[in-house]
């Protein structure tokens, strides 16, 4: 093959390798609804009707989704939205619909007051309403949504109220919002859907009664309930490339090496191990994203090695990788501090508590090299608390003596011996001190 043949052949194969990372970027950060719902398809169809209504007749609604984190709420809701742009007869209204979506999340809209103004920049009202002065929460929102209306009930812009994190606004000052958003979802005005989305069973025994009363009670209820087999279909679908994509024979190579894969024996091991830590997909999602990341063009299919590097990167301990970063004296505190954990069954302690126990150490050692100064010892405890490996049970005040503060380690054994194992030219004696399962008496 010439050199220039050669060149093209890896510049197409390295637009291959970036169209691969790019499909799964967007997949696993959720920036598109891809593959199929696995264990929601009563839910999806519940959803999608209720929001069909809404777009094609006009009519208002409200509903809860609610199930644990990362049993799919959000993932059901935009696989829901994705397939109504796509529906002919709907076409017309969700041109408009989806540009009137307002997204409010109980983490960032923390007061009525801050989603209103949120709901205000969604729907680009923001020239509508300028100055304008309103007596009520009530009467601002009844004017944005009559900025969008344009004729009679049927031919009004219907709007979707999509609230992330519901049980947060329960708590907002006499559940204004709610109340008005739910009010205005009876009421025969400009058609609104209200979709809340949380985690919190008991989320409507919230609720003010004048708030419930106007709430439908539509309740769409979501489970992790798939099996590891079912894990195993759901790894190859959202491994797989699409049918549509631009190099099919390297789409069929792809997504047969994927098939082998899931039969591999070392990658169930791996998603199995992770199956039984968690079912949330947001970590299989994770988990893929750092095994894609290893495709170059150079390696341009994954291997059952690659899953288990990022199974090994997925699973890192953030705390215990601190730990390899600290002084001999910083890990010696820790272990004091274990011993005390272990002593006084988990039991607060204070300073002093621990450089005594560190002091019985030392007088058990001939040589030296552990003997600090106080001070020295002391700075390095600070150290520990500015890292929060150790945490005060309470705001140290002016004149309280540091000596004396209670703490707790946030660190558990395990963890602690985990990285003992890793850390770099540790003294035997102070890995010996470790492992024994009394203080040093």
């Amino acid at each position: 093959m010439s050199k220039r043949k050669l060149k093209e052949s890896s510049g197409e194969s390295a637009e291959c390798i970036s169209q691969v990372q790019k499909i799964f970027r967007e997949r696993f950060c959720h920036h598109c609804a891809a593959g199929k719902l696995f264990g929601m398809e009563q839910q999806y169809r519940h959803l999608l009707e209720l929001l069909k209504r809404t777009t094609m007749q006009g009519e208002s609604n409200s509903a809860l989704i609610i199930g644990p984190r990362g049993s799919g709420k959000t993932v059901l809701l935009n696989h829901v939205l994705k397939d109504l742009r796509e529906m002919k007869q709907a076409r017309e209204n969700l041109l408009e619909f989806f540009m009137q979506n307002p997204f409010l999340s109980g983490l960032l809209q923390t007061t009525d007051k801050v989603a209103l103004k949120e709901i205000t920049r969604q729907l680009q009202l923001e020239n509508v309403v300028g100055d304008k002065v309103f007596g009520s929460f009530a009467e601002n929102l009844a004017f944005l949504l009559e900025a969008l209306r344009k004729g009679n009930r049927t031919s009004s812009c219907p709007v979707l109220f999509v609230l992330d994190e519901f049980d947060l606004f329960v708590h907002h000052k006499n559940q204004t919002l709610l109340y008005n958003l739910f009010d205005i979802s009876q009421s025969a005005q400009t058609p609104v859907t209200v979709i809340g989305l949380t985690c919190r069973q008991d989320v409507l025994e919230l609720l003010e009664k004048r708030v419930k009363s106007r709430f439908s009670h539509r309740q769409i209820y979501l489970m992790n309930s798939f099996d590891f087999k079912q894990y195993i279909k759901i790894f190859k679908e959202q491994l797989s490339l699409p049918s549509e994509f631009p190099d099919e024979t390297f789409a069929q190579k792809w997504n047969n090496n994927v098939q082998h894969l899931s039969e591999d024996k070392t990658v169930q091991d791996v998603l199995q191990n992770l199956f039984h830590h968690t079912k949330d997909l947001r970590s299989l999602h994770l988990l893929l994203m750092l095994a894609v990341s290893a495709v170059t063009v150079h390696h341009p299919l994954l291997t059952a090695a690659d899953l288990q590097e990022a199974s090994k990167q997925h699973r890192t301990d953030s705390k215990a990788n601190i730990v390899h970063g600290l002084s001999v004296l910083e890990i010696c505190l820790i272990i004091a501090m274990k011993h005390l954990n272990d002593v006084y069954d988990g039991e607060p302690f204070n300073f002093q508590m621990v450089y005594n126990e560190f002091q019985k150490f030392i007088q058990r050692k001939a040589h030296s090299m552990y003997h600090f100064e106080k001070p020295v010892v002391m700075k390095a405890f600070e150290h520990l608390l500015q890292l929060e490996l150790v945490q005060p049970l309470e705001r140290p005040s002016v004149r309280a003596q540091r000596e004396y503060l209670l703490m707790k380690l946030l660190l558990d054994s395990s963890q602690i011996m985990d990285a003992l194992q890793v850390y770099p030219n540790c003294p035997t004696d102070v890995k010996q001190w470790a492992a024994s399962s009394l203080s040093w008496l």
